[in-house]
């Protein structure tokens, strides 16, 4: 009943990427995927890659993220709700429109697909993911991001086959306090992220973080 009631209000609160997402009048904007190409070319693929597959395990992969979860993650550089020098550059000259064609066009790249290295690590992130832990009050991440790690859309990113570096980097971000604590409170995933991250041992997220790169 908790957690319904936990992604009812994510999804009642989720301000960016609804907004972003329509046209005139109220009708879904058509996203201009040349544009987006033209934009990814210019400014992402350095990092990203064209394919929104990142050549560097500090940046994200980006192909097959929800689409809404881009836009809305967009706006939130750019708005300073998440906190970011190089993204809040990179996005200050996006448009609503720009952001929601970016969404779709890395939406429809394909992952490659990444391989976990330590089977003890994997085993480890493998429990935590499914079965939370309960002693510490660690809820299960399979509940929000799904079983196979393809997330949510609008509201919780796909994190099978992502750098698991990254992974890592996000978790220990939350639990810092230096993601997901905007101090108009804005950020309401960041926020159940920070609450969760708070509780995790850094052996925790590097297990998490394993296991999550080797999903499909």
């Amino acid at each position: 009943m908790k957690r319904t009631l936990l992604v009812a209000a994510v999804l009642a609160l989720w301000p960016a990427a609804t907004v972003l997402a329509q046209g005139p009048a109220g009708k879904p904007a058509q996203p201009d995927l040349a544009k987006a190409q033209t934009i990814v070319n210019q400014i992402c693929a350095a990092c990203h890659g064209t394919d929104g597959n990142s050549p560097s395990p500090a940046n994200p992969n980006l192909a097959g993220l929800p689409a809404e979860y881009i836009t809305g993650q967009l706006a939130h550089f750019k708005s300073g709700i998440r906190a970011n020098a190089v993204m809040l550059g990179m996005s200050a000259t996006l448009t609503g429109e720009d952001m929601v064609a970016l969404g779709a066009y890395y939406a429809k790249q394909k992952p490659k697909g990444l391989a976990a290295k330590d089977p003890e690590l994997v085993k480890l992130g493998q429990a935590l993911y499914r079965g939370g832990d309960a002693a510490k009050g660690i809820p299960a991440c399979s509940a929000c991001h799904g079983p196979n790690g393809a997330g949510i859309p609008k509201s919780y990113p796909r994190l099978a086959g992502q750098h698991g570096d990254y992974t890592y980097a996000q978790l220990k971000a939350f639990r810092a306090g230096e993601r997901g604590a905007d101090k108009d409170g804005k950020d309401l995933n960041g926020r159940i992220m920070t609450a969760i991250a708070a509780k995790l041992s850094d052996t925790q997220m590097k297990a998490l973080a394993e296991y999550t790169t080797g999903l499909r």
